[in-house]
């Protein structure tokens, strides 16, 4: 048995299945969703290395320590490794502005939009499902006739809005 006869056996699907999966790959991988994601990861990285940077050579210089804080070392006594400080502090710097930038340039204006346009097309209520039992005070149903706590028969949901007219 070859290989073609065994992919007619495979239910007649043979080798088109496979090209059928690649088919809907390619439509998963061009779908706007993934495509903007990678565009942001890259955008990202590039951002990230521009605060790194600016952390680095601009705010680093302007915190008033003795050595600076490019020197900022620590020697562990039993391993002898050196243990850099300065970076971390540089690391914690870039995330807080980064934090920072993303809260104010992305998370604010998003908010302020979504505010304007919840203002404007505001939410519509829905129509109840449940009501409470004149009797027992429990939540049964709408369309209940009778209560499943306490068992009393119970009026139409809409008798007390017919007899309202």
């Amino acid at each position: 048995m070859g290989v073609f006869d065994r992919a007619r056996d495979l239910g007649g699907r043979g080798f088109r299945g496979g090209l059928s999966t690649m088919g809907d790959f390619q439509k998963f991988i061009m779908r706007g969703n993934v495509v903007d994601l990678a565009i942001g990861i890259v955008i990202g990285a590039a951002f990230n290395s521009v605060i790194q940077s600016f952390v680095k050579d601009i705010v680093t210089p302007l915190i008033p320590v003795p050595q600076g804080l490019n020197g900022i070392t620590y020697k562990v006594p039993y391993t002898h490794a050196i243990m850099n400080i300065s970076d971390l502090i540089n690391v914690i710097i870039s995330f807080l502005i980064i934090a920072l930038v993303v809260y104010f340039f992305v998370v604010k204006p998003i908010n302020a939009m979504e505010d304007g346009y919840n203002r404007l097309h505001p939410k519509e209520k829905e129509a109840p499902t449940t009501r409470d039992c004149p009797y027992c005070l429990s939540t049964i149903p709408l369309g209940a006739t009778r209560c499943a706590y306490c068992t009393a028969q119970l009026p139409p949901a809409d008798a007390p809005a017919a007899q309202a007219r």
